[in-house]
């Protein structure tokens, strides 16, 4: 991720991006199917790579165990894999997400990837985040965007929310959107904090309006026991502990009446070149972690949300000399919540024959991300075609929504 450097950085800037007035209107009931619910959509943007076949394993596919090796899963053995339909089986890091998919709350969306056929990090993930078909665009992102189109079809404002020291790029944009962070610093006393605000009402009113949104949002972050020790940082984005913390805090301002209905996290950590059992393993239950968080912390709103976790593209077939994989192109994309229709595996299988593979190297791409999210951006809030084609992701008419990611 590109973060601006401190010259660009005004004090003013660097609150807008933080937090915007906790007194912008809340989202309205989208004027389509979602009329009769109050949406929300969370976006975990994995960031190094997912191995979507350590992920999520194609156990039937009869290559699938020669192929892969020492990485292989296998419903049997001491930490047999989860199994979700006679086909393909869940890393067992994940009995959470295993758990949701029986529940029919989770899907999973296989051999999918954004336009993107390169294997660089730093183009991979801003296309991802961007939403535009190739690199190089870094003002804003898809998720952002979306937020303002909305907001432009709407007579109520909407708005989203950022998590992180930084926002993720595909949560900045014009659309107002709110920041929070897990403390790293000692948090200051309720008495500095009163007196530094009065300090800028009478002399910066906007500086004074973003730090007062910043102070209610983490008040609600941290509200109901996470605080104290509990408040500050129990590891980074790429850490079980530090996702569960960011879930957590994000979970509680989403949960909020008049709090924010769309929010962007990114757990680092993905790119699992080396040790990859244990390096992925550690990743997986981080995020399951998060996901368990959401579906507690949302409360009665988890019924109307939708989770997506995305990755800038997949890892190679096969392993390598040190027991991971390289940069590869398809991986998979993982749905929860209790607005999700779930219990499937999405998927046009490509196999995993060498002659299958692409470039004979990565296990092919059928399915394009921005049709996935398209779809959940049309189902959970009623997006136009027009503004997904133009917006959200420009120059994308030919990719049509996928249909039927949300329950009826």
């Amino acid at each position: 991720m590109r973060i601006p450097s401190s010259s660009t950085l005004s004090r003013r800037r660097l609150l807008a991006l933080g937090g915007v007035s906790l007194a912008l209107a809340h989202f309205p009931k989208a004027a389509s199917a979602a009329a009769a619910r109050d949406p929300r959509l969370v976006v975990i943007v994995l960031r190094g790579a997912l191995d979507g076949l350590s992920a999520v394993a194609p156990i039937g596919d009869p290559d699938y165990a020669a192929l892969r090796g020492s990485l292989a899963l296998s419903p049997i053995g001491d930490k047999p894999a989860l199994p979700l339909d006679g086909f393909f089986a869940l890393n067992p890091a994940m009995p959470v997400f295993a758990r949701l998919y029986k529940e029919g709350k989770a899907s999973v969306v296989h051999a999918v990837a954004t336009s993107y056929r390169e294997r660089s990090h730093f183009d991979g993930q801003d296309v991802l985040e961007s939403g535009f078909a190739g690199p190089g665009h870094t003002e804003s992102g898809w998720l952002n965007r979306a937020v303002f189109a909305l907001q432009s079809s709407e007579p109520a404002r909407r708005r989203g929310l950022g998590v992180g020291a930084a926002p993720p790029l595909v949560m900045r944009g014009p659309a107002p959107a709110l920041g929070w962070a897990p403390q790293v610093l000692p948090p200051a006393g309720e008495d500095l904090a009163q007196r530094v605000l009065d300090l800028y009402t009478h002399s910066d009113p906007t500086l004074a309006a973003a730090l007062r949104a910043g102070l209610d949002a983490d008040r609600i972050a941290t509200s109901g026991g996470l605080t104290g020790d509990m408040a500050k940082s129990r590891g980074g984005m790429d850490q079980p502990n530090g996702m569960r913390q960011a879930a957590m805090g994000a979970a509680r301002l989403l949960a909020t009446p008049d709090g924010p209905r769309v929010a962007a996290l990114a757990f680092d950590g993905w790119d699992t070149h080396a040790n990859e059992n244990g390096l992925l393993a550690t990743r997986l239950t981080g995020l399951d972690g998060a996901l368990e968080e959401f579906e507690k912390g949302l409360g009665e709103a988890w019924k109307d949300t939708a989770v997506v976790a995305i990755t800038e593209f997949g890892r190679t077939a096969r392993v390598n000399g040190t027991g991971g994989t390289d940069h590869g192109t398809a991986s998979v994309a993982f749905l929860a919540g209790g607005a999700v229709k779930g219990a499937r595996v999405i998927a046009d299988w490509p196999g995993l024959k060498t002659s299958r593979l692409f470039q004979e190297r990565d296990l092919a791409p059928t399915h394009d991300l921005r049709a996935v999210l398209k779809g959940l951006l049309t189902e959970q809030f009623g997006l136009t075609a027009q503004a997904l084609a133009e917006k959200a992701f420009p120059d994308s008419a030919g990719v049509a929504p996928m249909q039927g990611l949300i329950a009826g």
